[in-house]
């Protein structure tokens, strides 16, 4: 049996890691914040218990980076499905709010008890390809979204500026100028002759 589980919870902006023993008591619990020496961190937190397992909630979804880290670390890493942990949290307390230090002990209790624990393994090139073709599809939808909203805003004086015009019952500046063309008739080219001077009209 693990001597030590370590349940994590993943999130965007930070990490709680807490380290359980075989009788699921609590023997530590760090935070860390996400960046790129995330898992050395956790890592070097973690190496007082040499005979250690890792517990990742959604180790294929929000988890997935951080297990991935741990795994080229060379750490034995446990997929914890978000339903297995938040049974724990129910049965333990009735109430399945969340907060991080308790998610992640949640996680660790369900990566012990349960009997169907998947390992997480380094993903292979199609898998990788796969993750960053989403993710490019998910940064052009959210470049489109982004160009259209600031399309709007930069259009949003030129039609209040007409809608103006509209409702004060005075004609659009172009219009106006439309007119006074008119009322002057056609434009006759001035006529020189050959000296340079204008003939007498």
């Amino acid at each position: 049996m693990t001597a030590v589980m370590i349940g994590v919870d993943p999130h965007k902006g930070s990490h709680t890691a807490v380290a359980i023993g075989a009788a699921e008591e609590p023997l530590g619990n760090l935070r860390v914040r996400a960046s790129a020496g995330q898992a050395q961190r956790l890592v070097r937190w973690a190496a007082k218990w040499p005979e250690r397992t890792w517990a990742v909630e959604g180790a294929g979804g929000l988890g997935h980076l951080l297990a991935q880290q741990l795994v080229a670390a060379g750490e034995l890493v446990l997929d914890v499905q978000p339903k297995l942990g938040a049974r724990v949290r129910l049965l333990a307390t009735g109430d399945s709010n969340k907060n991080d230090p308790n998610d992640a002990l949640s996680v660790a209790v369900a990566a012990l008890r349960s009997k169907a624990r998947r390992q997480v393994r380094a993903d292979d090139h199609e898998a990788v390809l796969r993750v960053w073709s989403r993710r490019h599809r998910d940064l052009g939808r959210a470049k489109n979204q982004a160009a259209c909203r600031l399309h709007a805003v930069l259009c949003e004086p030129v039609l209040g500026a007409r809608r103006d015009h509209r409702s004060s019952g005075h004609p659009h500046p172009r219009a106006r100028h439309a007119v006074r063309r008119r009322r002057a008739g056609p434009h006759r080219p001035c006529r020189r002759p050959p000296g340079g001077h204008a003939a007498p009209g």
